[in-house]
């Protein structure tokens, strides 16, 4: 009998299961209730099981969304799959969930698939989740992440704090002192980071926030529309919008030009992302770079290089610049 059995013995005699049941609680297999799976997993890290080693991996790295539909996915995806091929690993997407956490079904479903790698976009992982996989030897990684992750949680993002300084100092230093803000979800730590960093610039400068201009959508581009339409009829206009995002960044110049004004001429226009479609904007967007594609790799690598589920806690925050284009100039004579 080799080690692994003897353990998985042990384990099973622990909690009073049969050695098959134990393995279809390893494998991710239904036909275990709640009650044994959350027993079964109790006995194995009381007898300190060690996951398989690499050599169960499957050949690919798994990238999870809650939605693949932009290019701010693709240019994820782009990444990803550029570490993945470096290792001469394959690339497998999945859709679940909601911002927050991948949905219950998906957990049990890679536990079967048994990736080498996890990357979770816009998501965090529920304790029992992460114990799962760390069990079954799977390493995960955030990116990007929508909450503030727990220190154990190898994460990677971009600085969306400075981010949002930037803006703000652009926009100061072409004069403006009227500026309108429409952050991404409020609940999204990134979000809350670039609207905190704009309005610190803004109090450095000496420049008032304006509440009653300041609007939270979901990243879309329909929210900046809305949104924009919204500021660009409020009694005191604003000069220039910081959108969260280039989505809702394109929904402002939307929302302008059907009011019959002209960006930069009447109100300036600063997103944030920088996607390829900011380059053939009307007109080319202003906004703040963050490295999206770099994100996806430097995730993949950090999931890929964990060994056996033995998890580095780190946080990588990649720089983010500001590339100025023609959606922004002085503020207009009042």
């Amino acid at each position: 009998m080799s080690r692994s059995d003897a353990t998985l013995t042990n384990v099973a005699r622990s909690a009073e299961v049969s050695p098959s049941t134990v393995s279809k609680v390893l494998n991710g297999r239904s036909g275990v209730s709640a009650k044994t799976r959350a027993r079964v997993e109790q006995a194995l890290r009381s007898h300190g099981y060690s996951p398989p080693g690499e050599r169960h991996r499957q050949p690919f790295i798994e990238l999870v969304f809650e939605r693949v539909e932009s290019v701010f996915a693709i240019e994820i995806i782009r990444g990803v799959q550029r570490a993945a091929v470096a290792r001469g690993l394959s690339l497998v997407l999945s859709e679940t969930g909601n911002r927050h956490t991948p949905g219950p079904e998906w957990l049990d479903q890679v536990l079967r698939r048994r990736p080498s790698g996890v990357v979770l976009v816009f998501s965090d992982l529920p304790v029992s989740a992460k114990e799962r996989l760390s069990l079954r030897g799977i390493p995960f990684v955030i990116l990007d992440p929508a909450g503030d992750p727990a220190p154990d949680v190898p994460s990677v993002g971009s600085a969306n704090w400075s981010g949002g300084v930037q803006a703000a100092r652009h926009l100061i230093e072409l004069g403006h002192r009227s500026i309108a803000v429409i952050g991404g979800p409020n609940d999204m730590m990134c979000s809350r980071a670039r609207v905190s960093g704009f309005r610190a610039a803004l109090d450095e400068a000496g420049v008032p926030f304006r509440e009653d201009a300041l609007r939270w959508g979901n990243f879309l581009r329909e929210d900046g529309l809305q949104l924009g339409r919204e500021l660009l009829q409020l009694k005191d206009r604003p000069t220039a919008i910081f959108a969260g995002n280039d989505l809702m960044a394109l929904g402002v110049l939307e929302a302008a030009r059907m009011l019959g004004l002209s960006v930069p001429r009447d109100v300036s226009v600063v997103g944030y992302d920088d996607l390829e479609i900011a380059h053939w904007s009307g007109p080319p967007l202003t906004t703040v770079r963050q490295p999206l594609a770099e994100m996806g790799e430097q995730a993949a690598l950090l999931a890929l290089d964990a060994q056996d589920g033995a998890l580095r806690a780190a946080r990588v925050d990649l720089a983010t610049s500001l590339v100025v284009r023609e959606s922004t100039a002085p503020p207009p004579k009042r």
